[in-house]
C-alpha cells in the first residue's frame, strides 16, 4: 500500500507493516519531499505513533539542514501524542502510545528547540501549538510573549495555544472580536475549552446567524456544551434536524456531552451535600 492510499485509507484499517513503511521513508533523505512530507504527516496519527515514530519525528524537527516544511510537520505531528498521554498518563498499557521515558524526551528537546532564536519562526510556532497538548510551566510565559508580538501569524499560534494553557480568559474574549476568520475560529475554540461563561452570547449568536460557515458553526456548537450545559438544548435542539449531517451529528453530541456534564455536577452537590459520619 502506497502513501497516497494510506492517505485514503482509515487509520484503523491501515496494514501491520504501516510503521515500517513510515519509518523507512522518514530516515530516508533521498526520498521525494512530497512522500517524506506526507509519511511525517500520517505518522502522528493515534492508530499508528509510538516510540519508534516519534524519535524519528523528533529527529527530523531537530535536524537543521532538513526542509523546513519537513520539520514543521514533524513538530506538529508529535502533538496529539503529547496530549493523549497527558490526558491518559502511562497506567493502562492498552491506551500508551508513547512511553514515559520517550514522552519526557520530546517535552524537553521541544523546549529546547523553542528557546533556540537560530530556529526558524515558523517551525518555533508549530513546536509551541505542538508542545501545549502536555502543557507545562514555561508555556505562559511563551504564549504571552507570542500574544505580545505585532505580527498576524503569532498572535494565531498564541490563540490556538491559549486553548490549553490556562489563565488567558482575557485575551480570548478580545479574540472573539477579531476580523481574522483564523484568530476568531481559534478564539471560540479556547472559549469552549475553558467554558468562558463571558462568551456565550457571542458564540451562541454565531449559531444563529446565516452567515456563520460551517467549520465556525462546528466549533461554535462545541463551545456552547462546555460553556452553560445548562442551556445548550436551547440553542443545539435545531441544529439536530439540519439537513447537513455534519451540523446535526454534531449537535446531538454536543447535547449528550452537555448532559453528561450536567450529571457530573449533580454528583459532585450530592457528595458535598452528604452528612459526614
Amino acid at each position: 500500500m502506497d502513501l497516497e492510499t494510506l492517505k485514503d485509507t482509515p487509520p484503523w484499517e491501515w496494514p501491520p507493516d504501516t510503521e515500517g513503511i513510515l519509518l523507512g521513508i522518514l530516515s530516508d533523505r533521498s526520498a521525494e519531499a512530497s512522500k517524506r512530507l506526507l509519511a511525517a504527516e500520517l505518522a502522528g496519527d493515534y492508530t499508528i505513533i509510538n516510540d519508534q515514530l516519534a524519535s524519528a519525528l523528533l529527529t527530523i524537527a531537530q535536524a537543521p539542514d532538513e526542509a523546513q516544511a519537513l520539520r514543521c510537520q514533524a513538530a506538529t505531528s508529535l502533538g496529539p501524542a503529547l496530549g493523549h498521554t497527558e490526558i491518559y498518563g502511562f497506567e493502562d498499557t492498552d491506551d500508551l502510545l508513547l512511553s514515559e521515558e520517550m514522552f519526557y524526551e520530546v517535552q524537553r528537546s521541544l523546549h529546547s528547540l523553542y528557546a533556540d532564536s537560530d530556529v526558524p519562526t515558523k517551525l518555533r510556532q508549530r513546536i509551541l501549538e505542538a508542545s501545549v497538548r502536555a502543557p507545562q510551566d514555561w508555556h505562559r510565559d511563551a504564549v504571552r510573549e507570542a500574544y505580545s508580538r505585532e505580527d498576524e501569524a503569532w498572535l494565531l499560534t498564541a490563540v490556538f495555544c491559549m486553548g490549553y494553557v490556562r489563565g488567558f480568559d482575557d485575551q480570548i474574549l478580545e479574540a472573539l472580536e477579531s476580523d481574522d476568520p483564523e484568530i476568531h475560529y481559534g478564539a471560540v475554540c479556547a472559549a469552549g475549552n475553558w467554558g468562558i461563561d463571558a462568551a456565550w452570547r457571542h458564540i451562541a449568536e454565531l449559531l444563529s446567524a446565516e452567515d456563520t460557515d460551517k467549520p465556525l458553526r462546528l466549533a461554535a456548537i462545541d463551545a456552547v456544551a462546555n460553556i452553560r450545559p445548562q442551556e445548550a438544548g436551547l440553542v443545539l435542539d435545531d441544529l439536530t434536524d439540519s439537513e447537513d449531517e455534519e451540523i446535526a451529528e454534531a449537535a446531538y453530541e454536543a447535547l449528550v456531552v452537555a448532559e453528561g456534564a450536567l450529571m457530573a455536577e449533580e454528583d459532585e452537590e450530592d457528595e458535598e451535600g452528604e452528612p459526614l459520619r
